[in-house]
């Protein structure tokens, strides 16, 4: 495994690998990798010949007042983590690297950007977009993997890479848990303890949403009323939004519905804000 800080080393690097016609998997990650990461690199490997990992904590994602700072960080452990996984090559760029003084180009989705999280969090995505949009042009992959998690996050970098003509195949990779169901997250870490046995209700609610749709229940009010009650349960939480949105386009839905639909958890723990999701239908 080579650890490659600078993005003219990098491009040069896969240059090479490209001209041996080897196919290129990109894994974008903000570090302090759990399972769930390490999930996305196994995808990655079976899929693609050839595998690289950026780590980097993006600026231009957290608002004013947001965890920047704060973010959990193990760059030690997460090398540890991706060579024993077999990664051929990790980025760990400066972020004078990515953001050279002056630069003022962003890429930003006008749309799917200002709803959801998007709205609580504003010019988050616009921050995602554009890093990812570099990121793209650094490494040039044939795929790139996204955990389907961060739900938002993955609709609209895939509707970004039909927008912008991307020779570039996105990789929606299932959620990972931990054992009691909390879907695995770099912010759990910062969770106080008791807040981290309460955070289990997230995966609670979307289990009884699940449930109740096997058992053909198909009205969204019904839903979202039977996951707000469970989560309203749970007083160490703060609810910031449950929304009940279709699965490809997130456009609101209404009334009963026929097509997928994803719903999607955004609590708040204290300081810690976490973001859960479920497809069904």
């Amino acid at each position: 495994m080579k650890v490659i800080a600078t993005v003219a080393e990098l491009r040069a690097t896969l240059k090479a690998e490209r001209q041996k016609g080897k196919a290129i998997g990109l894994v974008p990650t903000m570090g302090y990798l759990h399972i769930g990461h390490m999930e996305l690199v196994r995808r990655a490997k079976s899929a693609t010949d050839v595998t690289v990992v950026s780590i980097f904590v993006n600026p231009t994602q957290f608002g004013p007042n947001e965890d920047l700072s704060t973010y959990p960080r193990d760059m030690d452990g997460d090398l540890a983590k991706l060579k024993a996984e077999g990664v051929d090559y990790v980025f760990t760029p400066e972020v004078a690297e990515i953001y050279r003084p002056g630069a003022h180009t962003i890429v930003d989705n006008l749309v799917l950007s200002r709803i959801l999280i998007g709205k609580i969090r504003p010019g988050h995505f616009r921050g995602v977009t554009t890093v990812v949009t570099k990121l793209f042009n650094i490494v040039q992959p044939d795929q790139a993997f996204f955990g389907e998690k961060d739900y938002q996050q993955l609709t609209i970098i895939r509707r970004m890479v039909d927008d912008l003509n991307m020779p570039i195949d996105i990789i929606g990779v299932p959620t990972v848990r931990e054992a009691d169901g909390l879907a695995c997250s770099s912010r759990n870490a910062m969770l106080a303890a008791a807040d981290r046995k309460a955070a289990v209700i997230l995966s609670r609610s979307l289990a009884k949403a699940e449930e109740m749709v096997a058992q053909g229940q198909r009205s969204v009010p019904a839903i979202r009323n039977a996951v707000r009650g469970i989560l309203e349960a749970e007083k160490r939480g703060t609810i910031e939004s449950v929304d009940i949105r279709d699965a490809e386009t997130l456009d609101p839905v209404s009334g009963k519905f026929r097509q997928q639909v994803v719903i999607l958890l955004i609590v708040r723990f204290g300081k810690v804000r976490l973001i859960d999701q479920r497809v069904i239908g």
